[in-house]
C-alpha cells in the first residue's frame, strides 16, 4: 500500500476513526491496533514478508534485553555482533547476494575467464528492509552503549519496528523518540491532528505535481542520453533533482503528518537542503535520519573528529562508502558515495562542515546575499552532478552521459515527450522554489501565515494543481521503495 493509492485513501480514515474512538481506551489497546494495522498496510504489498519483520523485531528484542542482562563487556559485545550480523545479513541476502555473485563473474572476465554462476537468484527486495533493519539496530547499539535501557512489552516494541507511517520509507527512527511514545499512552490533539494534515497535503503537493509531472522527461532523457546534446542532458539530471527530492521528502512530510494523527511525532527528514550553502550543510539537511545514523553508529565509533585529520578522512570515505551501498547493489551507488567523499572532504579540511549547523540562508535579513546565492548554485550543482550516478543504470551509462554533456555543446530545446508545455514546467519549479525559501525556516510548517485569506487561496491552488497535473498512467511508487 503506498500513500498515494486509492487503498490508503480508504485505509487512513479508517484506521484513524477506529484508533481514537474503539482503541482508544487505554496503551494496550491503541498499540495493539498500531501492530494490526502496520501489518495490513506493509501485508498489503506481499504478506509473505511480513515474517521478515516479526523475525527482526523478535530477534532484537531478545538481544535488546540479552545486552542489558549481561555484564560482562565481551559477551555484552557479542550479542550486539549478533544483532549487526543477523540483519545486515538479511541485507545482504535480499539485496546485495546478486551484486556480489554479478561482481564475482565480471572480475574473472576481466582475466579472460568466461564462467557462468550458477548461484545467481532472482529474490524479490522487499519493501522497506533498508529502513526497519536499520531501526532494529538502532536499538541494539542504544542499548549496548547506555543510552536507553529496553523494553520487556515485546507488543510496545513491535508496533515501534513496524509503525506503518515511516515503515517502508523512514524516518529511521531511534527507539529513545518513537519507542518512549509508543510505550505512554496518546490522547487526541486537535491541533496535531490539523498539523498533520496539512503536512500531508504538502508532501501530496510534492509527489503529484512536482515528482510525478516531471518523471516522464527525466525517464526519457536518461533512456535516450545519447540522443540528445548537453543542453538536454543538463536539463535531464537537474529535472530529477527536483523529482528525488519531492518524491522523498514528499514521502517523509505524508510520513510525519500522518504519525501526528495517531499522536505520534517522528523527527524531521528533510530541512529544505536545496537551500545549502556548502556540501556539508546539504547532508545536514537531506535525509536527516540516515546521516545522523550513520554519524551515531559508524562515524562516532570509528574516531569521527576526534582522531587525527588522516584518520577523520577514512572515517568520512568509509561513512560515505557505506553509504552509497546502502542505497543499492550497483557500483552507481558506490561512485555516488564516492563522490560526496570526495566533495565533503575539502568542507571537512577547511573546518566548515558545522558552521551552518545552526542557521538557513537569509538568516536575518529576508533576501539572500549574493555570496550565499553563489553557494547555493555551486552546492546544488555538485549535488545534482553526483546524481549522473544515482540515476544511471549502470557505470558505463553514467560515464557515457557525462562525456556526452562534455562533447556535445550543441543546443536544442527539450520538448515534453507527452507534447505538454515545457515552459509550464519551468514556471513550475520556480515558484516551487521560491515558496520553498519563504517557508525555509521550519519544515513542518508549509502554511504557517497569519492571513487565513491567503492560506485558504494557497489551500485552492494546490488542491486544483493536484488535480491537474494527476497522471494515472505515471508510475506512482515512491523512488525510495527501491532501497
Amino acid at each position: 500500500m503506498i500513500f498515494n493509492s486509492f487503498e490508503f485513501f480508504i485505509f487512513l480514515p479508517v484506521a484513524f476513526l477506529l484508533y481514537w474512538y474503539v482503541f482508544n481506551k487505554n496503551i494496550k489497546n491503541q498499540n495493539i491496533f498500531i501492530l494490526v494495522a502496520s501489518y495490513l498496510f506493509y501485508g498489503w504489498w506481499d504478506w509473505r514478508f511480513l515474517s521478515l519483520i516479526f523475525l527482526s523485531t523478535s530477534v532484537d528484542y531478545l538481544i535488546g534485553l540479552k545486552i542489558h542482562n549481561t555484564t560482562e563487556q565481551k559477551l555484552r559485545k557479542r550479542w550486539l555482533w549478533v544483532s549487526v550480523l543477523f540483519n545486515v545479513g538479511l541485507l545482504g541476502f535480499f539485496k546485495y547476494f546478486n551484486f556480489f555473485i554479478d561482481s564475482w563473474v565480471d572480475m574473472f572476465s576481466l582475466f579472460g575467464y568466461d564462467i557462468k554462476s550458477t548461484w545467481t537468484l532472482r529474490v524479490v527486495l522487499p519493501v522497506g528492509i533498508s529502513f526497519y533493519t536499520f531501526q532494529t539496530m538502532s536499538y541494539s547499539f542504544d542499548i549496548y552503549y547506555k543510552k536507553l535501557k529496553p523494553t520487556k512489552d515485546f507488543l510496545s516494541f513491535a508496533a515501534f519496528v513496524s509503525f506503518f507511517p515511516q515503515l517502508v520509507a523512514g524516518p529511521i527512527e531511534r527507539a529513545s523518540n518513537l519507542l518512549s511514545q509508543i510505550l505512554n499512552k496518546r490522547t487526541f490533539n486537535y491541533h496535531q491532528t490539523v498539523s498533520g494534515l496539512k503536512l500531508i497535503l504538502w508532501g501530496l503537493f510534492k509527489k503529484v505535481v512536482i515528482a510525478d509531472s516531471i518523471a516522464p522527461m527525466v525517464d526519457d532523457i536518461f533512456l535516450n542520453y545519447a540522443d540528445y546534446p548537453a543542453s538536454t542532458l543538463i536539463l535531464g539530471v537537474t529535472l530529477f533533482s527536483f523529482q528525488v527530492y519531492g518524491d522523498f521528502s514528499g514521502y517523509s512530510d505524508i510520513a510525519i503528518g500522518t504519525a501526528k494523527l495517531f499522536g505520534i511525532e517522528l523527527m524531521s527528514n528533510f530541512k529544505f537542503p536545496n537551500f545549502s550553502r556548502n556540501v556539508a550543510e546539504y547532508w545536514q539537511r537531506w535525509h536527516v535520519s540516515l546521516s545522523t545514523w550513520f554519524r551515531h553508529y559508524i562515524y562516532i565509533p570509528l574516531g569521527g573528529s576526534r582522531v587525527s585529520k588522516l584518520k577523520s578522512i577514512r572515517n568520512i570515505t568509509i561513512v560515505f562508502l557505506i553509504s552509497g551501498f546502502w542505497h543499492g547493489a550497483n557500483w552507481t551507488f558506490i561512485f555516488w558515495g564516492a563522490f560526496h567523499a570526495a566533495a565533503f572532504i575539502p568542507v571537512f579540511l577547511m573546518g566548515r562542515n558545522t558552521i551552518y549547523k545552526d542557521s538557513v540562508i537569509g538568516e536575518h535579513t529576508f533576501f539572500p546575499s549574493l555570496v550565499e546565492i553563489g553557494q547555493v548554485v555551486l552546492t546544488f550543482g555538485i549535488v545534482t552532478f553526483s546524481r549522473i550516478f544515482f540515476r544511471s543504470e549502470s557505470i558505463t551509462d553514467a560515464f557515457a552521459f557525462i562525456n556526452r554533456i562534455s562533447t556535445d555543446f550543441s543546443y536544442s530545446a527539450y520538448a515534453h515527450p507527452m507534447g505538454y508545455r515545457m515552459m509550464d514546467y519551468y514556471i513550475l519549479l520556480i515558484l516551487f522554489t521560491l515558496y520553498e525559501y519563504v517557508i525555509r525556516k521550519d519544515e513542518r510548517a508549509p502554511f504557517k501565515f497569519k492571513s487565513k485569506g491567503l492560506r485558504f487561496c494557497i489551500y485552492t491552488i494546490i488542491i486544483l494543481s493536484m488535480l491537474l497535473f494527476y497522471d494515472s498512467s505515471i508510475d506512482r511508487s515512491f523512488i525510495y521503495f527501491q532501497f
